[in-house]
């Protein structure tokens, strides 16, 4: 490589060996050069930084350990690494590189570079980048940072009753606080001794250093033409010319630094935070929060927050099932279903055309007692009930969030300022240029025509993915209805019996709906994939012009695959599946023009079904996903580091232990927020059919923060810290999610549910208030004569007990009239009771839980009112401070000029204090 260093040592000193370490000058944002960096014009000092005789024990790696976080002289921190392989025919992207690196120097960072003879591959270099003081200074200064002024002297709330019970799930308090409390301002570099300031080394965290440094790289120009600056490190990465740039973890994690100036909180959040034996103990936000930044802060907060309150939904949804398991003697419609007295002879139609024969109520007996478990009165309960847990959870995360935004200091955090940096694709894609109103420069812009047909293509290329998906669960539908009665037809003398402990539970509609669940399972797993790649490519099209526009356009069109994807088939089960098929003598076969009938619900009901479904699709989900996520960075991970490692420990440098692990891309906290709405999606969508569904989201989620936290803190590289005041879009599809849900969970209960049939029977048609006699009310009867040759059985398909010539009449699941009625095969009158009893029910049910839900969102205001009052003692103080300071800076100023003037300053003679500090509040 051909570096800045060396052309200049070039011209002065007539040539030299390219230079290890390049200490550029120090610069403020307000200059510009002709190169479009920003800096102050300083001499360079050539002697400082010998190159033609290099010093031995500087570049010897065998003498001096390279797992170290600073430069050679052991004293300036390295703040980002930029890697790079150095092509023979890329003489573009070394010319690139050494005007980019050139200007790094002039913009005032110090750059270091490894050559690739003393790497581990032999192939890459690695150019090591160094803030000094001057250059953070300003930047925090341009950045609005905030950093200390004073310590907190609001006092310590009081210890609260019975705390000790607590202390097991207790951290160490230098974990959990590994900064003292202090009030921040934003950093001004003019009023240095404004703020706390005992080392200048170590005022500005690691976090805060990287962010500064990405923020000039993103910046810094490489390659300038009369009609525009090529820059950013973004389109560098995407070109080639650097392989990967990042920061620098602090340590190993699964030892600490040797080095005494290194915090080792890698270290320290591998031990307390990322091994799974620490699942019970709280999580150290702060320390996760200075290490990783604010955004990864936040999702681990609220991760760690829909933990906790999933807690208690876990625990009513677990009372709720064992009611419905220790209720089995009042069960008296199943006792009925499986008494040879009554189940036993009620003889039901087939429930598939010619394959499917003549069956007994009673051989649906276990089917029935399992639907008891989760269809109960306890169903009611738990549905209404999730729809003010749903609410709460909204309500009580946002003080949370209220909460963190003041301890992290993004009170007054402009979102809107850090994202509205262009993307590198837009200015590289938009090849127009119009004058921006508000800077009065030329900037790229998308034409509106362009605009219109990609978002059009965009739409459309959703619209075909959501039908393929729709397509696709049709598909399922078309083989549970043609495969069930090759199931009926195999089992109708009971084979499965023979199976040990389970074959008496086996059933043609178990069988069935387990294997499409099954089946809906790995097609759902395909199409995510290829859909993943799908929604980047499209969104890639449209060519949104920032980061947090390419997000949010992301973020909508992968929820909505997503939600179609995964639902669907818990939607037909819940709603559709068993409504549309007519009655014996006249099915409703699917398309109208197919010999495959539609699908009708076992006597036992269809929530049992839709529990089978649920938990194949969100158990299978959630293993995949947890297996997928630690297994795949792991092992590429020992594949890319195997050499590596059989080196010794001081030879086998922390950039190159860095360079090794995955890098977490700016979409990776995306899927980790996409995976945790799919999940609160499935239990509050049906959590009526299934209340034991918080409870595995709740065991799921206790081994999702800890594989989460092994896999940011062992298995990817240092992300750069960002900032961000709240997840986001994500708080507004919460919202949307926990609206439908209350929906969802009424129609489940009102339709799906034998609730309000068995309410109806018991107070309108039972004499004594008892659900005797339910089944029998529950199944209409169809003359035998009435089949067609279509639907009659084929010769053989019914069992042996049944003589044609003896039962004339068969049951169905129905409430019409009887053969022979002058309403034969009509809706009787109890129909339409129960109709309007559902209806009734879903609106009462909805009303209720909506106003409950707007009360208890009125009563729990958004933000605590301690956290409102330390906010204005903040600014309070902050007023009263500067006001000190200005003061005491003019005294001092006057009084310098004491001898030039005699008279006695008055120095806001006529401002009384309170006014002043009046305006922050």
């Amino acid at each position: 490589m051909v570096c800045f260093r060396s052309i200049m040592m070039a011209i002065w000193m007539g040539g030299s060996h390219c230079g290890r370490t390049i200490r550029g000058p120090h610069t403020l944002p307000s200059e510009e050069d002709n190169n479009g960096c920003h800096h102050h014009h300083h001499d360079i000092d050539l002697d400082e930084y010998p190159h033609s005789q290099p010093d031995p024990s500087e570049v010897d790696k065998h003498q001096q350990s390279k797992d170290s976080v600073f430069f050679r002289d052991g004293k300036r921190r390295i703040d980002f690494v930029l890697s790079y392989v150095d092509d023979r025919d890329g003489e573009r992207k070394q010319e690139r590189r050494r005007e980019y690196e050139a200007n790094l120097q002039k913009a005032g960072l110090e750059l270091e570079t490894e050559d690739k003879s003393v790497s581990d591959d032999r192939k890459t270099y690695f150019v090591k980048i160094h803030a000094p003081w001057e250059v953070l200074a300003t930047y925090a200064d341009v950045l609005k940072i905030k950093v200390p002024f004073k310590e907190n002297d609001i006092p310590v709330p009081q210890d609260i009753p019975m705390d000790w019970l607590f202390t097991p799930f207790r951290l160490p308090d230098h974990i959990m606080n590994p900064e003292p409390d202090y009030f921040t301002s934003p950093f001004n570099k003019g009023k240095i001794d404004f703020f706390l300031i005992d080392d200048k080394e170590t005022f500005f965290p690691p976090s805060v250093r990287n962010r500064i440094v990405y923020y000039i790289l993103a910046r810094c120009p490489y390659h300038k033409t009369d009609r525009e600056d090529k820059k950013g490190i973004k389109r560098l990465l995407n070109n080639g010319t650097y392989g990967s740039a990042f920061p620098l973890h602090d340590s190993r994690y699964w030892k600490p630094s040797r080095d005494s100036n290194s915090e080792s909180e890698r270290f320290n959040l591998y031990k307390h935070w990322a091994q799974f034996f620490s699942f019970f103990k709280e999580q150290p936000l702060n320390l996760i929060r200075k290490y990783y930044g604010e955004k990864i802060g936040i999702y681990f907060a609220w991760l760690g927050f829909y933990t906790e309150m999933l807690f208690f939904a876990a625990v009513v949804g677990l009372i709720c099932f064992l009611y419905g398991l220790f209720t089995f003697d009042d069960n008296v419609w199943s006792k009925e279903i499986c008494s040879e007295e009554i189940g036993g002879n009620i003889i039901m139609c087939p429930l598939c055309d010619k394959k499917c024969g003549y069956w007994k109520l009673n051989s649906t007996c276990n089917s029935s007692w399992q639907s008891h478990m989760f269809d109960n009165v306890g169903t009611v309960f738990f549905a209404i009930f999730m729809g003010i847990w749903v609410t709460l959870f909204l309500e009580f995360w946002k003080r949370r969030q209220a909460r963190l935004e003041y301890e992290w200091d993004l009170v007054d955090f402009e979102e809107e300022q850090q994202q509205l940096q262009l993307r590198p694709e837009y200015e590289t894609k938009c090849t127009s240029r119009r004058l921006n109103r508000v800077t009065q420069e030329m900037e790229p812009y998308l034409p509106v025509t362009s605009q219109c047909a990609r978002t059009f293509l965009s739409g459309a290329t959703v619209i075909f993915w959501i039908s393929l998906i729709i397509a696709c669960i049709i598909g399922v539908i078309a083989y549970r209805l043609a495969v069930y009665a090759a199931f009926a037809s195999i089992m109708k003398d009971s084979p499965t019996n023979n199976i040990h402990m389970v074959g008496s539970l086996i059933t043609p509609q178990l069988a069935t709906s387990v294997t499409a669940s099954c089946i809906n399972f790995v097609i759902i797993m395909i199409l995510n994939l290829m859909y993943e790649r799908v929604a980047i490519w499209i969104t890639d099209m449209e060519i949104p012009k920032t980061h947090l526009e390419y997000e949010n356009k992301l973020t909508v069109k992968m929820f909505l695959f997503q939600f179609v994807n995964y639902y669907s088939s818990c939607f037909y089960v819940a709603f559709f599946k068993g409504k549309f098929v007519g009655h014996p003598g006249d099915y409703i076969y699917m398309f109208g023009w197919s010999k495959l009938r539609n699908e009708e619900c076992d006597p036992g009901g269809c929530l049992i079904e839709l529990t089978t479904q649920l938990v194949i699709v969100m158990s299978g989900k959630q293993v995949w996903g947890n297996v997928q996520e630690a297994l795949v960075p792991w092992v590429m991970n020992r594949w890319g580091s195997r050499k590596a490692r059989s080196h010794p420990e001081s030879r086998y440098s922390r950039w190159e232990q860095d360079h090794d692990l995955q890098n977490f891309g700016h979409l990776g906290l995306f899927y980790e927020y996409l995976e945790m709405v799919i999940q609160f999606g499935f239990i509050t969508l049906f959590v009526a059919s299934f209340p034991l569904a918080p409870l595995l989201a709740l065991l799921n989620n206790i081994i999702e923060v800890r594989v989460d936290a092994w896999k940011f803190t062992t298995q990817f590289r240092r992300p750069v810290a960002s900032k961000a005041h709240s997840i986001g879009a994500w708080q507004e599809i919460l919202n949307g999610v926990a609206v439908l849900s209350v929906v969802t969970n009424a129609f489940i209960v009102a339709f799906t549910s034998d609730m309000i049939p068995r309410l109806v029977y018991m107070y309108a048609y039972s004499n004594d208030l008892s659900m005797k006699g339910y089944i029998n009310n529950s199944l209409s009867v169809f003359n035998i004569s009435g089949f067609s040759e279509d639907n009659r059985p084929d010769d053989g398909e019914s069992p042996g007990w049944f003589n044609s010539s003896v039962i004339t009449t068969c049951r169905y699941r129905d409430y019409r009239y009887p053969s022979g009625h002058e309403k034969e095969y009509s809706h009787t009158m109890q129909f339409w009771h129960i109709l309007a009893a559902k209806l009734a029910f879903i609106i009462i049910m909805e009303h209720v839980a909506f106003m409950v839900k707007f009360f208890v969102a009125w009563m729990i205001p958004d933000v605590p009112s301690e956290v409102k009052a330390r906010i204005k003692r903040e600014r309070y103080l902050i007023q009263e401070y500067l006001h000190n300071y200005e003061v005491e800076k003019l005294k001092i100023q006057l009084s310098q000029r004491s001898d030039d003037c005699c008279c006695t300053p008055m120095i806001y003679p006529d401002i009384s204090r309170h006014v002043v500090l009046s305006e922050c509040l």
